[in-house]
């Protein structure tokens, strides 16, 4: 199914989006004419009501620390080795805790949100859309196009916003943000994890929303010109079961782009989970990039961009490779 020279080809394109991706994210900032490391420090010290002299030292010896005082050519290349390594250094916000362990906290919050999100809308859409497309549904299914239509048009936080004032103002059945309550431990516990799944609902329910219809309509699409192809009708000329075609031969065929179309939208679904993330205040990597745009923390937000790129590559290289099991007419030759 595969050859060394396709994976090395299909690696080495990983590589150099990767080498794009950290040049842009290492040229953006230093456009900004705003300096992270002495509006911190000032800050700190109008704060706490110190005495500013010596300042200027402080800015300095931190500056060096973070290595904004090399020239040029030398941050980047830093800049390249901590993609490399992934090793961010230090947080300018949060000094002297590491970019990773900052990562390392809001992680599993985007991922359990994020992942249980795409792949609920993922599947729910991809049944609901072969079901609209298929001729032999029943007619009351066609309620769910409009509703898809307009679910998909909807933006994530939009929808977030019309769950959190019917939900949790109105009916007040939710918490309106967070990711567990305030007096909550959090532990392996049953009332812990209830906890944390009231508090996720709602987000939840804003980016299955925001997908599911693109995955519906999408489906739907594939599967109206799958069942016109020749051969489905040889299919049915046979005197195949219904059942047999609609799932042997129509939706096996229509998933291979369905899955292609996942990929393709993993960025629009990450930039939504940034700002559902930030509506409902929720823990995630969301939520920390706008805490880092505030901040100007820029060592932050490169690692979290950088990983984002990196799980991004990473998903679209292993859809790529389990292809030929969609579908075995596939076949990835040496040329």
């Amino acid at each position: 199914m595969y050859s060394w020279q396709y994976l090395l080809k299909r690696i080495g394109l990983l590589i150099t989006v990767m080498w794009t991706a950290a040049t842009i994210n290492f040229l953006i900032p230093k456009l900004s004419p705003r300096d992270p490391i002495m509006e911190r420090l000032v800050q700190a010290a109008t704060q706490g009501g110190r005495n500013q002299s010596g300042l200027q030292q402080m800015i300095e010896a931190y500056r060096r620390e973070f290595g904004v005082d090399a020239p040029i050519w030398q941050q980047y290349g830093n800049a390249l080795l901590k993609v490399v390594r992934f090793d961010y250094g230090y947080s300018i916000g949060q000094y002297p805790r590491t970019v990773n362990s900052v990562i390392l906290d809001a992680l599993p919050w985007t991922l359990g949100l994020g992942l249980m999100s795409i792949l609920i809308a993922f599947v729910i859409g991809t049944i609901l859309g072969a079901l609209l497309g298929w001729p032999r549904s029943p007619r009351w299914l066609r309620f769910f196009v409009p509703t898809s239509m307009l679910t998909s048009a909807v933006p994530a936080f939009v929808l977030g916003f019309l769950l959190i004032y019917v939900f949790s103002f109105q009916l007040k059945l939710f918490p309106l943000a967070g990711a567990y309550s305030r007096t909550a431990t959090p532990e392996l516990s049953p009332e812990f994890i209830l906890d944390v799944i009231r508090h996720g609902f709602l987000p939840a329910c804003a980016l299955i929303l925001f997908q599911l219809g693109g995955q519906a309509l999408q489906m739907r699409s594939l599967m109206v010109m799958t069942t016109g192809e020749d051969y489905i009708i040889f299919a049915d000329a046979k005197g195949l079961r219904p059942r047999r075609i609609f799932l042997g031969y129509a939706v096996r065929n229509a998933l291979l782009p369905q899955v292609t179309g996942l990929v393709l939208s993993l960025g629009t679904f990450i930039f939504s989970t940034v700002l559902v993330e930030t509506l409902f205040g929720y823990p995630g990597l969301g939520l920390l990039i706008n805490n880092s745009i505030q901040v100007l923390d820029y060592n932050l937000l490169y690692g979290i961009t950088m990983i984002l790129v990196f799980a991004v590559c990473l998903a679209t290289l292993i859809v790529d490779l389990i292809y030929p099991l969609l579908d075995p007419r596939i076949r990835y030759g040496k040329a």
